[in-house]
C-alpha cells in the first residue's frame, strides 16, 4: 500500500480526545506492517518500536484529534481529512522512517492519547520513560523544526449573583464578568512585546449564564497563553490580588519551553532537512505541544518536527501534501540514522 493510502486508513479512524481506540488499533496495524513491535499501554497510548539498545530515541506523537469529522479523500498528490496534519501524518512519517532499522539503538514511535484535551497520554509516560533523545511529532513544515512552546493556562472563573431589575444601579452579574474580562486583557496590555512569542495573550473561549430561581452564576473560560519570562503561577497570583482565588477552576497549565537551538536532536534534523535539498529554519510557536511537557521533566536533546502545515490544524481544510510527506520521512530517516549511531 503506497504511503497516501496509508495515511488516509489511519485517518479514517476519527479519534476525537477520548475516542482513540480505533485509531490506536490503525497505528498498530500499520506499525506492525513496517516491521515494528507494538503495544498499547494502561491508558491507551499506542507504542511501536523497532531496534535495541542504546541510544534510545523517543517520537512522540499524538493519534487524537480535535472534534469534528472531515471526509477523508485523496486528491492528486494530496490527503484531506481530519488529523493529516496535526498530528497522524507526523506519527505515519516517523513510522516510514525508522522501519528497516537494523543498527544500534531502539526507535519508539509513540501514538499518544489525549494531547488535544488534558495530555493524559504524556502525563501518563513521562515518568515512565527516560529517552536519550526526543522528538515530539507537530507540524512544523518539513524544512522546518521547533524548537519553543509558549505555555498555556486553561482557566474557569465563575460569578454568583442574585437577578436584579434591570433598571438597579448596581452591575449584574454578567457585567461583573465582562469587567473581569477587561481588567484581563489590561493585564495582558503590560507584557505586550514586540513579537507574539514574548507576549502574554489571553482569549475567552465562553461565558455561559445559568439561573436557578433568582440565583445566577456566569462561568468564564479563559485561555491564557504565557512566554517563556512568564510561568502560569503569576497569572494565578494575578487572580488572586483581583480576589479571584476561590472563583478559580484550573483546567490545564503547562509552562512555556525552549530547547537549545543547537542541541543534538536539532543539528541531526537539519541536516536532514540541508540533504533534502532545503534550507531549515528554526521556529518558536504561540501553541502548545506535548514538548512543554516532557522536555523539562526528561532534560534531553529534543526538538518538535513532522509535515504539514500547521496553519491548517484544527480547521475543515486540514489536508497534507504528499511530497512534502516524503520529504519528512527523509528528513526523520536521515535523523534517525545520525542520533542512533551516537554512542
Amino acid at each position: 500500500m503506497d504511503d497516501a493510502r496509508l495515511l488516509a486508513e489511519l485517518l479514517e479512524a476519527y479519534s476525537p480526545s477520548g475516542q482513540e481506540e480505533a485509531a490506536v488499533l490503525a497505528f498498530t496495524k500499520i506499525a506492525r506492517s513496517l516491521g515494528y513491535q507494538t503495544g498499547v499501554d494502561d491508558v491507551g497510548n499506542g507504542i511501536a518500536r523497532i531496534g535495541s539498545g542504546k541510544p534510545h530515541i523517543l517520537y512522540l506523537g499524538h493519534i487524537d484529534t480535535v472534534e469534528g469529522a472531515i471526509p477523508v479523500r485523496i486528491e492528486g498528490d494530496v490527503v484531506h481529512g481530519r488529523g493529516a496534519c496535526d498530528a497522524k501524518g507526523p506519527l505515519l512519517a516517523a513510522l516510514l522512517a525508522g522501519q528497516g532499522h537494523h543498527g544500534s539503538g531502539e526507535i519508539v514511535v509513540l501514538a499518544a492519547v489525549g494531547e488535544e484535551a488534558d495530555s493524559r497520554g504524556a502525563r501518563h509516560l513521562i515518568p515512565r520513560r527516560n529517552p536519550d533523545y526526543l522528538l515530539v511529532g507537530e507540524p512544523s513544515g518539513w524544512s522546518n523544526v521547533t524548537t519553543g512552546y509558549k505555555g498555556n493556562l486553561s482557566l474557569q472563573v465563575a460569578f454568583e449573583g442574585v437577578r436584579k431589575h434591570l433598571s438597579a444601579p448596581d452591575p449584574t452579574t454578567v457585567e461583573q464578568a465582562l469587567a473581569f474580562v477587561a481588567r484581563v486583557r489590561s493585564f495582558c496590555f503590560l507584557y505586550h512585546e514586540k513579537t507574539p512569542f514574548a507576549s502574554l495573550t489571553a482569549k475567552v473561549s465562553s461565558i455561559t449564564t445559568a439561573r436557578m430561581g433568582s440565583r445566577e452564576v456566569v462561568k468564564v473560560h479563559v485561555n491564557f497563553r504565557l512566554p517563556p519570562t512568564m510561568k502560569t503561577s503569576d497569572v494565578l497570583t494575578f487572580l488572586e490580588a483581583e480576589g479571584l482565588g476561590d472563583r478559580i477552576t484550573v483546567k490545564d497549565r503547562s509552562e512555556a519551553v525552549e530547547v537549545p537551538r543547537d542541541n543534538e536532536v536539532v543539528r541531526a534534523l537539519t541536516a536532514g532537512i540541508r540533504d533534502a535539498g532545503g534550507r531549515p529554519k528554526l521556529l518558536h510557536k504561540t501553541g502548545t505541544s506535548d514538548l512543554n511537557l516532557a522536555a523539562p521533566v526528561w532534560g534531553c536533546p529534543a526538538a518538535a518536527y513532522g509535515p504539514g502545515d500547521s496553519h491548517l490544524d484544527h480547521t475543515d481544510e486540514e489536508r497534507i501534501d504528499m511530497e512534502e510527506f516524503r520529504r519528512s520521512v527523509a528528513v526523520l530517516g536521515g535523523a534517525f540514522r545520525s542520533l542512533t549511531a551516537r554512542p
